[in-house]
């Protein structure tokens, strides 16, 4: 496989932490639609269109722009259920005055148009909501209405949200040493950091991500979980929660921001452990049942059956709407408090702008994260759930807006889109605001 798609794999399947290497031109998003191609049509389909695990196609691209929606035909997964409940209505309102909002990319000259941005972020589906009600809906290339998108690194964020409501509850102290609820995890990296600190990933781990390196910590990681295929004689750990205990601690926790999805693994195992329930039960429990989904989700498992909490969720795009408006109203949703306000409150607030710094996130200046969540620290008090390939849910409250989006963008790294999105967020608040309806 060539250098340039093992970084893509690698770059998308532990969250996209450093910028892929990749050809820095690609066909645009009507040249490469999945549909357009062809890709997996036929009984069966013919070699040149077909796309498999075996041979990690299904994470190159223009592949993913059908892999996206299909995840479940390459992964085993497990079902996040939705319940015998009614469906929580999302009334429309929808404008056709959005797609011509204009804005200039960060670092631009040029104006673009909010139409113009979802094709360049190889958009496969995209929500607006407004005051409560979808103001703008889009579907793409593989994925329909009905059909359920890889959420990537947004994942974090719904398994974060659950972790900080069972502080709030009493249930996980923040302040507790991991090792205190995970005794397997006593000897590893993990043994004497806090709660807190893998929320907020402000962890020492020794643990490197140097994609063009068989041997680096990134590769451990996805081959212990089966996100990528293990070669002839494979010998390493064959679970996530295996895996875990194997990372070693480097330096001292809670000095700095690094983004490593390890420490996502980490919060799962105590979201399961603490519930004594697997994880897909929890976000059934805690979130699909009262937020009143329109469809079952599901989540990548590993080879012991435990959900990827760092990057495994697929969902149904106007369910993904549903959790990022119930953010968006201070975790209020379908007529009852699903997510205590001061839960959502605190995970606006964010945390420390100096540490996550360090980061050194071009295009982030000013952010923090907290709780699985990044957070703006901008005058709209705007946060974000992201994930690779352009995953996205955008809270701003000021504006009572929130945007969801799910793309198949070439270059796993969000450091590619943001110039593309952050400021055309931002324009579309700014206007739903100025021109209320």
């Amino acid at each position: 496989m060539k250098k340039h798609v093992l970084a893509l794999v690698l770059t998308a399947l532990t969250g996209g932490a450093a910028m892929a290497q990749a050809p820095a031109n690609f066909p645009d998003a009507k040249a490469t639609d999945p549909v357009t191609m062809g890709w997996m049509v036929g009984s069966p389909p013919p070699p040149e269109r077909t796309i498999r695990f075996e041979d990690s196609s299904f994470l190159q691209f223009p592949q993913i722009r059908w892999t996206f929606s299909h995840w479940r035909e390459l992964y085993p997964t497990t079902e996040v259920y939705r319940g015998a409940g009614p469906v929580a209505a999302l009334p429309r309102a929808e404008r056709a005055d959005l797609d011509a909002v204009t804005f200039t990319p960060l670092g631009g000259a040029a104006p673009m148009t909010w139409e113009q941005s979802v094709a360049a972020n190889y958009t496969d589906g995209i929500v607006v909501m407004h005051k409560g009600a979808i103001v703008y809906e889009r579907y793409f290339g593989a994925l329909k209405p009905e059909g359920q998108h890889i959420a990537h690194s947004v994942t974090k964020s719904f398994v974060g949200t659950v972790a900080a409501t069972l502080i709030a509850e009493g249930k996980l102290d923040p302040s507790a040493k991991v090792a205190r609820y995970l005794p397997e995890l006593k000897d590893s990296a993990f043994g004497d950091a806090t709660v807190r600190q893998v929320l907020d990933m402000t962890t020492g781990l020794e643990y490197s991500e140097v994609y063009a390196d068989p041997k680096s910590d990134a590769w451990n990681f996805v081959r212990a979980g089966g996100m990528l295929p293990r070669p002839a004689g494979y010998d390493g750990p064959r679970t996530t929660f295996d895996y875990l205990k194997t990372l070693k601690k480097a330096g001292e926790h809670g000095q700095a921001f690094t983004y490593k999805s390890p420490n996502t693994e980490v919060v799962g195992w105590l979201v399961s452990r603490v519930t004594g329930q697997p994880l897909a039960e929890v976000l059934s429990e805690r979130l699909w049942r009262p937020l009143g989904m329109e469809r079952d989700a599901y989540m990548q498992v590993d080879s012991s059956g435990a959900a990827y909490a760092a990057g495994g969720l697929n969902l149904e795009l106007r369910d993904f709407a549903r959790f990022c408006e119930m953010m968006r109203q201070g975790g209020r949703f379908n007529g009852q408090q699903i997510i205590p306000a001061a839960v959502v409150a605190d995970i606006a607030r964010g945390a420390s702008k100096a540490d996550f710094a360090k980061a050194s996130y071009q295009t982030l200046p000013g952010w923090s994260y907290h709780n699985q969540w990044w957070v703006s620290h901008n005058d709209h008090g705007a946060f974000m759930a992201r994930g690779v390939h352009g995953q996205a849910c955008y809270v701003d409250p000021k504006a009572q807006m929130s945007i969801v989006r799910f793309a198949s963008f070439p270059l796993a790294s969000n450091v590619s889109l943001d110039p593309t999105s952050l400021p055309a967020y931002d324009a579309i608040a700014k206007h739903l605001m100025a021109n209320p309806r």
